[in-house]
This record gives C-alpha cells, sequence and structure tokens, in this order.
C-alpha cells in the first residue's frame, strides 16, 4: 500500500550527513564504517531504492538550518544568512534529485493527482514526491526571504525547531510568538501555506493556532500522555488540532515512543521496543477524535538517529509497510489503515494545496 511519510530530513542526510541517498542502503552504511562524527554512522534507515521498497512514493521533506547565538549549547549557524545558504544548498541538491529523476516537486493540487496516478502502478525507479517543508523559520532573514521561498517550492513551515528562535520558541525553550512570529505566521496565511506546529513550546502553539488562520498539522508528534514529555501534544493540544481538521503525524524517535529512555543507555532491544508501539499513540489520537481521520505518519527516520533509535523491528524506512498488518491487529478497519498510511494526509493536502 503506498504510503505518505510527513517528515523526512532528506536533504540534511544528503548534504551533512553526506550521504547519496541514491544508493542502497548497505552500501551506504558502509561508506560509513569507522566514522564517530556522527552518533548514527552506518546506521542509517533511509534511501531512495528503500523508499521505493517500502512504496513510500510520497513524503514531506525538509530543509533546514538554526541560526545560533554565540555561546548555545545547540549547533547551528552564527547568523541568519548563514542559515539562509544552508537552506540554498539543501534547495539545490532537490533540484539536482528532480533533474536525475529521482524525486518530483509537490507544489499544486495538480502536482498531487499526477503523483497518485504515477504511483497507482508503479515502474522501477519511480521517482518519488516530495512536498517542501522548512523545519524552524530561523533562516528566513526576512518575510521577502519566504515569499522567495515559496516561488522555490516551500509549502509548510515549522516556526521553530529546538531552543529559542528568531520568529517563535521551540522545544526546550519557552515563551511566545513575538512580534516577528506573528507577521511571520501572517504572511504564510497570506501566501497559503501550511503550518507545521511540531516543535513549538506550549505558549507559542497556543499563540499560533489564534494568530494563524490556514491549514494545521503536526508532521511528527507523539502523545504526551503516553511519554511524558514537553515535546510531545498533550490531550488539550490534540484535541484542538483536531478542531482544526489537523492532521498529526506518529514519530519513530524511540524516546517518544516509550517511556524511561535514556540516551545511549536505553536500546531497541532491552527495552523491547516494536512498531506495535507505535500504534499506540496512533490509538489514543484516534480515541480523542472519535475517528482515525487525524492521524498519518511522519517517521522522522533519519533525523540525526539511525537504528540504534528506532524500534528493533525497524531497520529499513521499507518496514514502515509493517503497520499495515499491526493496525489492522489493533482494530483498525481497512479503511482507517488505508487513511493513516497515506489518505488522511492526502486529504488534509488536497484542501490545503487549493490555498496556494
Amino acid at each position: 500500500m503506498l504510503i505518505f511519510d510527513a517528515h523526512l530530513d532528506l536533504a540534511m542526510n544528503a548534504m551533512e550527513w553526506n550521504r547519496d541517498l541514491r544508493l542502497p542502503l548497505e552500501e551506504i552504511r558502509r561508506r560509513e564504517t569507522g566514522l564517530t562524527d556522527k552518533p548514527d554512522r552506518a546506521k542509517g534507515v533511509v534511501c531512495f531504492p528503500e523508499m521505493r521498497m517500502g512504496q513510500v512514493g510520497l513524503c514531506v521533506a525538509t530543509q533546514i538550518a538554526r541560526y545560533v547565538r554565540p555561546g548555545s549549547r545547540l549547533p547551528g549557524w552564527l547568523s541568519p544568512e548563514q542559515a539562509w545558504a544552508q537552506t540554498q544548498g539543501q534547495l539545490a541538491w532537490y533540484r539536482a534529485m528532480e533533474e536525475a529523476g529521482e524525486l518530483v516537486s509537490i507544489r499544486t493540487g495538480g502536482d498531487l493527482e499526477r503523483q497518485l496516478a504515477r504511483w497507482q502502478s508503479p515502474v522501477e525507479g519511480q521517482a518519488i514526491g516530495y512536498l517542501l517543508s522548512l523545519e524552524g523559520a530561523d533562516s528566513l532573514v526576512t518575510l521577502g526571504h519566504l515569499e522567495r521561498a515559496y516561488a522555490d517550492g516551500l509549502r509548510a513551515v515549522g516556526p521553530a525547531h529546538y531552543g529559542p528562535g528568531v520568529y517563535a520558541q521551540g522545544t526546550d525553550a519557552s515563551g511566545g510568538l513575538g512580534h516577528r512570529g506573528r507577521e511571520l505566521l501572517q504572511e504564510m496565511d497570506r501566501l497559503g501555506m501550511i503550518l507545521d506546529v511540531t516543535h513549538l513550546c506550549e505558549e507559542s502553539f497556543w499563540e499560533a493556532l489564534t494568530v494563524f488562520q490556514g491549514p494545521v498539522w503536526a508532521s511528527h508528534s507523539n502523545c504526551r500522555a503516553l511519554v511524558p514529555h514537553h515535546r510531545q501534544l498533550s490531550d488539550e493540544q490534540i484535541k484542538a488540532l483536531i478542531e482544526r481538521g489537523a492532521v498529526i503525524g506518529a514519530a519513530l524517535d524511540a524516546w517518544m515512543m516509550i517511556p524511561g529512555w535514556v540516551r545511549n543507555q536505553t536500546t531497541p532491544e532491552n527495552s523491547g521496543l516494536r512498531l506495535e508501539q507505535l500504534v499506540a499513540h496512533l490509538d489514543h489520537v484516534c480515541q480523542s477524535a472519535g475517528h482515525a481521520h487525524c492521524v498519518g505518519i511522519g517517521s522522522d527516520l533519519d533525523g540525526a538517529f539511525g537504528f540504534e533509535q528506532t524500534p528493533r523491528d525497524l531497520k529499513t524506512i521499507a518496514d514502515l509497510q509493517r503497520l499495515g498488518g499491526l493496525l489492522l491487529s489493533a482494530g483498525f478497519s481497512a479503511a482507517d489503515e488505508a487513511g493513516v498510511l497515506h489518505g488522511n494526509f492526502l486529504r488534509f493536502l488536497r484542501n490545503a494545496l487549493c490555498r496556494s
């Protein structure tokens, strides 16, 4: 069955991890054997051949470049202009992959329908459709840069990532949007863009829902009721998103799936973490909504972690196909299974792209 993955850091992996995603996964891992600059070296799970193997024919793919002030403990760039330049390098990689026939940009409803038609009977090497999203808006030097990015295909923005941001406050930070953040959301509204509330801290989250009037999603967020942490969505936030017609993509970063995960100590094996734990997060959202139309997959696979921090029964993104059977075993209907794997995000995008 076709899978829509609402969050993949493809360009980050290509440009910062120096991974050629056209290669077989084992070759990417082999090239990284012995490298220690990143904790997930030789443990990646995403590449184009494996996406095709798993029928991940559509995704939301990110640009990401954080601006940090001197002295910050977070990695990032020391000026918004440097961060902007980094996102433009990532954009150039996406364009190169389009030219190579690996990817196709989804900007309009027509683009989406054409890609769906292609994947009705995919051929070998079929191009993967991607909708471009910006994770953390620090790289937008001015609002004029947002309009330029929109012209280049950007369709969704998460105003903050980790820590304090230029336009909003993210994970591990606190506070509201401020004047610049409100202006950003108003301009996004004017352009017809999607607001991604993932990573917004509590105060920025609620203010954003008040200011922004357009389509909202949480591309890769799990449930605070199951794994207590402010990075997760509270039941109150989930209910507010459901009222806005949002779709919430469940993430596969291990610490977000089960409580008590300790980085560099807990492992998928000693914790017993399996894909079925993701179904519990999906079901929790569905129970709040009273239906299964509000959930999907936003895997975040290879989002600065590899299979050392995923369920033990996931060694490649192609293993997402196993979720279908797990959903059916948990009592989801066949129609709901299709909705979770692709249908809910597709319905959302059909409506959202009409505004752009």
